[in-house]
Formats: C-alpha cells, sequence, structure tokens
C-alpha cells in the first residue's frame, strides 16, 4: 500500500502495512534487521510510540482524524521514547531520512493507497 504526502506530491513508501491488532501494534518494527527506503508501518490507535530493542532509528508522524501530520518527529533513535500526541488517531513509521528527503512537515496531509484511512 502507498502512502503520499499530498501536500508535497511526494510518495513516503510504497510498501506500506498496517498495524491494528494488539499482536501487530506490540510487535511493530521490532525484529527487524532494517528498514528500508519505500517501507512503512502504520500503527492505528496511536498516540506515542517507543523505539526499545530497535536497531535502527526512525522517522515518525502522528496523524490527526483528518490524515492531517500534528507531529513530526525525525530520526527518532533507538531505545527512546516519542512523545505522547494526544490527538493522533495513527502514527506512520518510516525510515530514517524519509521526512527530509521528501521535505514532510507538520500541516502536510496523507493519502493512504487510493483513499485516506478513515
Amino acid at each position: 500500500m502507498k502512502i503520499i504526502n499530498s501536500a508535497k506530491n511526494a510518495v513516503l513508501a510504497e510498501n506500506a502495512i498496517i498495524a491494528d491488532t494488539f499482536l501487530t501494534r506490540a510487535k511493530g518494527l521490532l525484529g527487524r534487521k532494517d528498514f528500508k527506503q519505500g517501507e512503512a508501518l502504520v500503527i492505528r490507535p496511536c498516540n506515542s510510540i517507543h523505539t526499545f530493542f530497535m536497531r535502527f532509528p526512525i522517522d515518525v508522524l502522528f496523524v490527526d482524524k483528518e490524515n492531517k501530520i500534528i507531529r513530526a518527529t525525525p530520526s527518532l533513535r533507538p531505545y527512546r521514547l516519542s512523545r505522547v500526541c494526544f490527538n493522533s488517531v495513527f502514527a506512520v513509521e518510516l525510515p530514517a531520512g524519509t521526512l527530509e528527503l521528501t521535505s514532510t512537515q507538520e500541516g502536510d496531509t496523507l493519502l493512504i493507497g487510493t483513499a485516506t484511512i478513515f
């Protein structure tokens, strides 16, 4: 599934998966050795994340019910906690550097697949 920043007309990921069950949300990216450009993990519901036991930094987007980015966190390193983003309904985890590469920032709107996620 694709994730597109409609404000910048930029593709953030070609291969995104959704984690929306207890088990898939709990596992997240844990156990992965790498996270390649073009991949993404959409976690819903989600208003904060952690990178404990991860092996690489990630970019994180927190998105509201209108698919608007309300917090963008570049290069969150392993063994860190994000801040809680109370208005977030889902988070998008991307390989570190994706936000800079695509000029993605707070206030931009995302499209997931061919339509918005909600």
